[in-house]
């Protein structure tokens, strides 16, 4: 056991108390991931290269009956290779494309603020890539079917304060950490909240390790037919130590990261 000042102690009580408000209500910004509709069946006006068989192919520029816009590379009357497409709403896409896909790397800004630079498969954000929002935090990390997925950091703008760890079809999951200015929190996430074991590093040398519980609480004077369950999450403290290494409490069930 480590022995720390109980006034230190009770600063870092305090400060734990105040963060772990912070980290909980801190709601992250998903605002720009919306569909753009391109209207990929109408022609439109078209200048550039064809092909034999009078198909768009190579360089040219294209506008749609809808007022969205297009230069780029084309291939077979498709838009494949690299080129910026700008759609009426203010969105833009600058990046490869395959058979009228966004597809490979690319930079797409949205019409809230908000942009994306990285890897497409078959229009959707997926692979590796940086999200930037409008309030001004980023996510830098793995996406599946524009969703954030696998492995990623998230950083809030206002705090500097950041979670790093598994991320699951959006949604902080399984091993990761809660990274403050003055302290970070280890252990397990589900459903975007601290759950079970963990512990809490201070940069004054010490650690509390504990466990989360989650106490649903039923609230029964409202409108509702039904109660309405909340969850309330609780920091169970148990032992301060020194300073130890950290052992990833990755989730035993791998297949959760796999593409069903």
């Amino acid at each position: 056991m480590v022995t720390v000042n109980n006034v230190k102690l009770q600063v870092v009580f305090r400060t734990l108390r105040l963060y772990l408000h912070i980290s909980l209500i801190s709601i992250m910004s998903d605002v720009g991931s919306e569909e753009f509709d391109d209207e990929q069946g109408s022609l439109g006006e078209y200048e550039g290269d064809r092909n034999e068989a009078g198909e768009r192919h190579g360089q040219g520029k294209a506008v749609l009956p809808n007022g969205d816009t297009y230069q780029g590379e084309y291939e077979n009357g498709k838009r494949s290779g690299r080129g910026t497409y700008k759609f009426k709403n203010g969105a833009r896409y600058t990046g490869e494309w395959y058979l009228n896909l966004k597809h490979g790397q690319g930079l797409f800004y949205y019409p809230d603020g908000s942009k994306y630079e990285g890897s497409w498969v078959d229009d959707q954000r997926q692979g590796h890539g940086v999200y930037t929002y409008p309030n001004g935090d980023t996510y830098d990390g793995e996406w599946l079917r524009h969703h954030r997925h696998g492995q990623g950091t998230y950083t809030y703008h206002d705090t500097s304060s950041q979670y790093t760890g598994t991320w699951i079809m959006g949604k902080m999951e399984s091993s990761g950490e809660l990274i403050h200015l003055n302290h970070r929190y280890q252990g397990i996430f589900v459903n975007n909240n601290p759950s079970g074991p963990g512990k809490y590093v201070f940069n004054i040398g010490c650690e509390q390790h504990g466990e989360y519980l989650q106490i649903d609480q039923i609230k029964e004077d409202t409108e509702e037919e039904e109660p309405v369950i909340t969850t309330t999450l609780t920091w169970k403290p148990k032992t301060v130590t020194g300073l130890s290494n950290w052992t990833n409490m990755t989730d035993t069930s791998d297949q959760a990261l796999v593409e069903e």
